[in-house]
Parts: C-alpha cells; structure tokens; sequence
C-alpha cells in the first residue's frame, strides 16, 4: 500500500518508562546525575527502565478496520495513546492523517464535576466542532447515548455503562475520519453495544478503525487485519482468522502447556459419524468455521456438596478416547466425568449441563433412566466414570460451560455428593450460526423454483 493511501504510519515506536524504587531515588536522579557531569564524572542511574513498547512499525491504509490484540501489559493501550497524541514516544515517529476521535480509558476526557451536557459540548469542542455545529448535533448526541435525564447530572454520579454511552455518543457525531476504540465497548450493556456495531459497519465503509479488544471473535469479524503485540513488541500481523489463531494458541500454551491445533482425530470423528452439515466444506474453509477452544478441567472451581464423592476429572474426548482442546462443532464427542468415592456411593447418578454466558441452560443430561435397572453400589476408594456421547451444537460466538455433578438416590430424590458450577470452559471464536442459542448441524437445506400454476 502506498504512503499516499496511509491514515496512520507507525515507524520504530517505542515508550520508556523509569521506575523508581524509592520516593528518593527520584530526587537523587533529578540532581546527582547534573552534579556529576559538572564535575567531569560519569552519570549513576538511580531508576530501572521499563520498555512498554520497542521498534513498533506498521500502517494503516485509509478505509481499513485493522484489529490490535495482546494480553492485558502488552502495551496494546500505550500505543494508541501515542496515535491519539495523549502520550508523547520516546523514539519514533507517528503520522497521522484526518481528524482522530478516540475511545480510551473508561472517564478518560470528562471532568468528573461537569454534567453529561457540559462534556458532550467541552468534548466535542476538543475533537473540533465549532459552538454551531455543536448545538446542531447536540440532540442526535442525547438521543444516541439515551440516558434520560442523567445527562443533567454530574459524570461522577454515572455508572460506567452510562459513561461509555455518552462517550461513545459523542465521537460519533464529531465526523472523525480515524476512530480508535479501546476495549470501551466491553463495559456497555448489549442493546448498546449492537446500536455501537451498527454505527461502526457503517463508519467503516468509508473511514479507518483501530480496535483493540480481547475478544478475538469480534476482531474476525470486524477487521480486515489483525495485529498481534506481546510485552511491548508486534509479534505477527495479517489476516485476523490467522492472527487470532495464533494468538490463542500461544495463550493456552501458556496457561495448559504444548496444544495440538491439528484437527486430524476430529476430522476422523466427523468421517466416523456417517452424516455432516452439507455447507462444512465451505463453512471450514471460511471464518465461520464453528472454533470451540476446549480449557482443561478445573478442579478449584466453586462447587459444593456433602463430600461423599470427589468429581477428578472432566473433558471432552474423541472417538478414540484422546482429550480435545479443540472442536469445530457438529461432531461427535464424548464427555467423560470421573469421579472418586470417598465414602460408599449407593445408586450414583451423574449428570451434566452446558449453559452460556448468561447462565442459560442450552442441553444436559444424567445417567439415571440408563442406569435404572442396574443395582451399582460404589466402595469408598473405588473410582467410577460416566460418559456422555453426542454430536456438540454449533456454538455462537462467546463463553460457554459445563456444570457437571456427581449425586446419589433417585431422580426427585438425591443427595449432591458434588456439584461444580463451572468445571470446563469452551470458548467458540467463529461461528455459522445465525438463529438461536445454538445451531444443529443441517443435513440438507435445499431451495429450488416450482412450475408455473395453471392458469
């Protein structure tokens, strides 16, 4: 891409920062070092360097939605501070192109004591209106961010929802031709956040976005380019699907060790199953492929429970019975819970359920009709399984979860040995569904023309 067509070109960027150990050390590198110089001696340095960036470089062409990700200190928010010029490099250079308008730290702005009313226009005068069009657009601005009679009240009194609202309200009526938004969009309620993407697809047809977000699914959905920054410096950029990919994979290799991204014994499950939803040869060569990334099991997570029984172990296994940590959706799998007696266990049953984000329950199930007429009693020390075979939904984007629990008795009446509100997490990056809580895989969708009626 030609520099003609850049908005933003970033070239050797990097920011330091000294770190005093001590509230003296301060004093003493603001007046030993000049008084060594002036007597001809080497300098001491009483600080430690901190790099929030080193030898950043990239651009951004006009009309594109480039996406920055990273974990949270990898100088994602430093840099767009030094793009929007709230915060000055120490080498480097930034050029900017157009008019800025940004979405930064929550508050970030507004005076805490002024109403709503008199930062929409103290913060719109900032971005570059005139006391006219300030007064022509403060009505769309109220509407936009709809929060009543609030907008008379001083921002401190305002929820950080209320926050993000009137701040969002305002940069998009200043006619930025660059928005930067960092991770703002998090804090919103979700009528707002879809009103927020709604005027992003459309700014997005003729101006430039830079967004920064831990949610990888939004950035493969809005960008056309990601950009991957880890402990200061860019670690890879190019297609988001790719980045993304990368970016996750390099997290739970931190977080679970060595990951197997290949999908080989998936592929094999899928072939195994006899049937497929007839669009997975092109829905998996896009990026609406259903990613559901599998975390381990976590045994510290909140249960409770009479501690007859210890739930050891959950997860997700092929057709072969090797653990999965990464699915695509629509094939078959196996759900093993294992769990060991502490006491004698008397007519176990073992259930499980996956819900969302919002604690909806999407499907689930227990052992107790399959197991109804078999008389299983349960020494204490002795281990025993259960398992549940299905074909897992095609997941929208977001997090999800497995309750999974070990009890004793009969369906109305049992005891919990052990419950565990959320033992194993699945987080669905992509996905081709676009109805419902979860897709089913479809076997066939067929639409065709009929014979012209008699007339």
């Amino acid at each position: 891409m030609s520099s003609e067509q850049n908005v933003i070109s970033v070239r050797g960027l990097g920011k330091r920062y000294e770190i005093y150990d001590r509230p003296g050390d301060r004093l003493k590198q603001f007046i030993v070092p000049r008084l060594a110089r002036a007597l001809g001696r080497p300098a001491q340095q009483h600080f430690r360097e901190f790099w929030a960036l080193q030898e950043v470089s990239f651009e951004v062409g006009r009309g594109e939605t480039v996406g920055i990700i990273g974990r949270n200190g990898s100088g994602k928010s430093t840099l767009l501070q030094m793009i929007c010029g709230t915060l000055n490099p120490t080498q480097g250079a930034i050029q900017v192109q157009g008019k800025v308008a940004a979405l930064l730290e929550l508050g970030s702005g507004f005076n805490p004591e002024f109403t709503g009313r008199e930062n929409v226009r103290m913060n719109a005068a900032l971005m570059g209106l005139s006391t006219d069009q300030i007064e022509a657009r403060f009505d769309d601005i109220v509407a936009f961010a709809d929060i009543g009679d609030h907008i008379e009240q001083p921002v401190k009194t305002y929820s950080s929802g209320m926050m993000v609202r009137l701040a969002f309200a305002v940069i998009a009526h200043v006619d930025a031709d660059v928005l930067v938004i960092d991770e703002a969009l998090a804090v919103g309620d979700a009528f707002f956040t879809q009103k927020c993407m709604r005027f992003l697809r459309t700014f997005m047809q003729t101006g430039t976005v830079l967004f920064v977000s831990h949610d990888t699914a939004s950035v493969r959905s809005l960008c056309n380019r990601a950009i991957w920054i880890d402990k200061g410096r860019v670690v890879a950029e190019g297609a988001p699907k790719d980045i993304c990919e990368r970016y996750l994979e390099a997290y739970y290799e931190a977080q679970q060790g060595k990951v197997n991204s290949e999908p080989t014994k998936v592929a094999r499950a899928v072939k195994a199953s006899g049937w497929k939803d007839q669009r997975a040869e092109f829905i998996n060569h896009s990026n609406l492929r259903n990613d559901l990334k599998v975390f381990e099991f976590d045994p510290g997570a909140a249960s409770f429970g009479n501690g007859d029984a210890r739930i050891r172990d959950v997860r997700l296994v092929d057709a072969d019975g090797t653990g999965l940590n990464w699915v695509v959706g629509g094939e078959p799998v196996t759900l093993q819970i294992t769990i060991d007696a502490v006491r004698a266990v008397s007519r176990p049953i073992v259930g499980f359920f996956l819900k969302d984000a919002l604690g909806q329950t999407l499907f689930g199930d227990n052992t107790y009709l399959t197991c109804l007429d078999s008389d299983i009693e349960v020494p204490p020390g002795q281990a025993y399984q259960a398992e549940f075979s299905f074909h897992i939904p095609i997941l929208p984007p977001g997090h999800y979860s497995f309750v999974v629990s070990a009890a004793a008795g009969t369906q109305e009446h049992h005891v919990q040995l052990q419950w565990i509100h959320d033992a194993l997490f699945i987080k669905s990056e992509s996905s081709s569904a676009s109805t419902g809580l979860i897709g089913i895989p479809m076997t066939h969708i067929g639409l065709s023309t009929l014979g012209v009626p008699d007339s």
